[in-house]
């Protein structure tokens, strides 16, 4: 009957898709896969290990590669050329930055290291720890007044803190490049502050989109 031919047909269709290491568990998911146009997948990366790492950052009007050595057991401090453009975008990666890691995990490499917080959040609390050190001691040095968690309304993440010298306040943000573009008025370029023009919008956008 026509039951029987449809489950032979699925049948013989899973044992094609076999001989190409395809699996497949369920004879109906064969008749979904054959109508299926689109599949939409994660980054590499995240799937097949579970975890985020920031592999490259954009300050100075250039793209740096960041510090993803496994092997680390320590926290190093990081061997690019001093910058007070870099000094501050790791300022920010730190203190806006929910993620923690756990307890008992002091001696691990700090890639291989488990947090507790969001993907990202834990990829740029290791990127921190690899290419700085310690990101707790930063935390106690700017005591945090305030927070505006991540959102997908808003696209970012905004946190307030104490400045240690008692001068005042210092906020930082992260989120969604267009986003935190829309909200600044001055760029910061080799420690120094300019006004935001089409220039430096279409170089932001051109590393944004690289």
């Amino acid at each position: 009957g026509l039951l029987a031919t449809v489950t032979v047909c699925l049948t013989l269709t899973a044992q094609r898709m076999k001989v190409k290491n395809c699996l497949v568990r369920n004879l109906e998911a064969v008749e979904t896969l054959g109508s299926t146009s689109v599949i939409c997948s994660d980054k590499t990366g995240t799937l097949t290990q579970n975890r985020m790492t920031v592999a490259h950052m954009w300050f100075d009007g250039l793209i740096h590669g960041a510090n993803t050595d496994e092997d680390l057991c320590d926290p190093m401090k990081t061997k690019r050329d001093p910058s007070p453009t870099w000094n501050m975008l790791a300022r920010i990666t730190g203190l806006c930055n929910r993620a923690y890691f756990k307890d008992g995990q002091e001696y691990m490499n700090i890639l291989d290291k488990e947090c507790c917080g969001d993907a990202s959040e834990s990829a740029l609390l290791k990127c921190y720890e690899l290419e700085v050190g310690n990101v707790e001691e930063l935390r106690m040095e700017y005591s945090k007044v305030s927070e505006i968690p991540f959102n997908s309304t808003n696209k970012y993440q905004l946190s307030i803190h104490d400045k240690p010298d008692g001068s005042g306040f210092l906020l930082v943000m992260k989120g969604a490049p267009e986003r935190i573009l829309s909200r600044c008025s001055t760029y910061m370029m080799n420690g120094e502050e300019h006004l935001i023009n089409e220039l430096f919008t279409e170089s932001f956008n051109k590393a944004y989109l690289e």
